[in-house]
Parts: structure tokens; C-alpha cells; sequence
């Protein structure tokens, strides 16, 4: 299984030496979130320092954003990195679109499909110089003149691969992205009998079959014997689990395994602000299915045997502070 790095986001300046260790150490590769910096300026960076290794954004807030500003860097991008940059894309929720970043919600899996579209329609005027003449329900891109055309690069346009948690959009996902970016809240159950089967009906739709996406996993992870106490780990990952599980939006996954009730109590105590009582409100149980726990080996194999046949590769995802060698470590279990 292919394991990608992710950026320690507090300390984005050293993208570039982040990036490069983790081309050193066996990554496949290396993303950056939209959090509290630009996910795109670290990867300028990174592309300059690595040679082999994958960069992408993990993800960009795609209805922050049209299409053309989207086309634009991602193509420069992919030209800067030499066909080794992809446009990692996730919508958000609602409050953050409308309220954030103060841009249009609505339908996200239709808008998100037909932002998509509109990429490549943009890509492919620039790229092999079809006209350009998109015109959708949420976008219309009908004008593209030389000066604004950027020149052609051999690498041609980058992947796309789309963040999905509901079968809607992980089935836009499976007819009009290269893969699908599964969320961190999520099981090996959901993966098999809701996300997998979502993304090969959007395939199916687009004459493709599920091998023709690739699928990326977030599974989250506690290295015990790191640089925090056992316990620090522990909470870190309770604390995680229960904020995702206190979102509506993400209240299918919970009630597959049945525990829909959690999701209430939870959605409470986050309307109530009570945020530190909410991991405490997590049991074991949840805890162990969300979470894989143990030291470097243990979590490198449970990662495999848990994921290895759902998944075509994966980004560890650690609450809090881990060590760059104890993650180090989890890879080279996995090789």
C-alpha cells in the first residue's frame, strides 16, 4: 500500500525540507490541507525540493473557488512539478461556504460535478484547443482569449481527486473524478458496503469500472511510545472522533454501525459548546473502529490488514503532535 505524508500545517515554511524528507523516507506522497494557511503556495515549494514524489492538496476548498481560478492553479501546478501535482477537492459544509467564505451554496454533488466538468472543459481548451463553451445550472465559462491562454506544457492537466463522505457525492466522485479522498471519520465496514459501491455506480454511469478510481483512505491513527503519553493519544483521537461525530452530516456513518444515539448526544454537546466533555462521551468500542492504536508495527500492519483491500493507497492521519520518526517508522512497516 502507497502511504502518503501530510504537512505539519504549523510549521508550513518548511514545506520544502518537509516534503523532501518524506521523498527520503519512502512516502508516495505529500499533501497539504486547506486549514489554516493556502493549501497550493506550500506545494511551490515542494515541487522545487523533490524529484519523485507525489504533491497534492489534500484538500482545497473547491466551492471557495471557481473553476477558472481552480484551472489556472492547478495547471500551473502540474507544469511546475512536472506531472506530479493533484488537485485534491472537498466541498465543506454549508455554514463555512455561505458564512466563511462568502460564496454560493446549493446541491453540492451537482455542483461539485459540474465544477468538475468545467475543469476539464477549461483544461481542455488550453491543452488541445477545443473551444470553449461550458454551460451548466452554476457555471459558464464561454470566454478564453490568447492573452489569458496559458501555453501548453507536456505534462497536460493534473488528476483530480474528490473528497466524499455521503454516497452522493462519492458517487460524482466515481463518474467524473480520477479518485475519491475518503474522509477521516470513517470504517472498513462503511468503506465496503457504502463508499465502494457508491463510487462504482457513479462509474458505471461514466462507462468505468471501480478499478479506474483510485481510492485514498485517512485512516486515523495513534502511535503509542511517541513523543505524548499514551493517554495524550488517546484523548487526541477521542477528542477528533467525537467532533466529527457530533456533525450531521457525517451522522450515516455512525448509524450503520448503530449508533445513531451517539450522534445526537454528540451534535448536543457541540450546540452547547461543551467540547471537552465530548470525547469523554465516546466508548472504546467506537474508539477502536475509528481508530487504529499501538506502536509503529502494530499500526502499520492493522492499516493493512484492515484497509489493504479496500483502499489504493493512504494518508495517515494523526490528531495532535506525533514524531516525524515514529510515522517514519509506520511506513517502513508497511514496505
Amino acid at each position: 500500500m502507497r502511504i502518503d505524508a501530510t504537512i505539519d500545517i504549523q510549521n508550513v515554511r518548511t514545506a520544502a525540507q518537509q516534503a523532501a524528507h518524506a521523498e527520503s523516507a519512502g512516502y508516495a506522497g505529500f499533501g497539504v490541507p486547506e486549514t489554516s494557511h493556502d493549501p497550493f503556495l506550500p506545494l511551490v515549494q515542494a515541487a522545487a525540493s523533490t524529484e519523485r514524489i507525489e504533491l497534492s492538496t489534500g484538500v482545497a476548498i473547491a466551492f471557495a473557488r471557481t473553476p477558472m481560478t481552480l484551472a489556472n492553479i492547478g495547471y500551473d501546478l502540474a507544469g511546475i512539478s512536472e506531472g506530479r501535482f493533484v488537485l485534491g477537492l472537498g466541498s465543506q459544509i454549508k455554514p463555512h461556504i455561505t458564512r466563511r467564505f462568502s460564496m454560493p451554496w446549493s446541491k453540492p454533488a451537482a455542483r461539485m460535478r459540474e465544477m468538475i466538468l468545467a475543469l476539464q472543459a477549461i483544461w481542455a481548451n488550453w491543452h488541445e484547443g477545443k473551444p470553449l463553451r461550458f454551460r451548466g445550472e452554476f457555471y459558464t465559462h464561454t470566454l478564453m482569449t490568447p492573452v489569458f491562454t496559458p501555453p501548453a506544457h507536456e505534462w497536460g492537466p493534473p488528476r483530480i481527486r474528490l473528497a466524499a463522505v455521503g454516497e452522493l457525492m462519492t458517487e460524482v466522485a466515481g463518474e467524473v473524478a480520477d479518485g475519491l479522498i475518503c474522509h477521516g471519520f470513517t470504517t472498513a465496514k462503511y468503506l465496503a458496503e457504502v463508499t465502494l459501491p457508491a463510487v462504482e455506480a457513479g462509474a458505471t454511469r461514466a462507462g468505468r469500472s471501480l478499478g479506474d478510481v483510485e481510492v485514498v483512505g485517512l485512516p486515523m491513527v495513534g502511535v503509542l511510545g511517541a513523543d505524548r503519553t499514551d493517554d495524550d493519544v488517546i484523548t487526541g483521537l477521542r477528542e477528533r472522533i467525537a467532533f466529527y461525530g457530533s456533525t450531521p452530516a457525517y451522522r450515516p456513518v455512525l448509524e450503520l454501525h448503530g449508533w445513531g444515539s451517539l450522534g445526537d448526544e454528540l451534535h448536543g454537546l457541540s450546540l452547547a459548546r461543551k467540547w471537552q466533555e465530548m470525547g469523554a462521551l465516546l466508548p472504546d468500542e467506537v474508539l477502536e473502529t475509528f481508530a487504529i492504536i499501538g506502536n509503529a508495527d502494530e499500526v502499520g500492519s492493522e492499516i493493512e490488514r484492515r484497509y489493504g483491500s479496500l483502499v489504493t493507497r493512504a494518508a495517515i492521519s494523526t490528531p495532535g503532535s506525533t514524531s516525524t520518526t515514529e510515522l517514519d517508522s509506520v511506513v517502513a512497516a508497511l514496505s
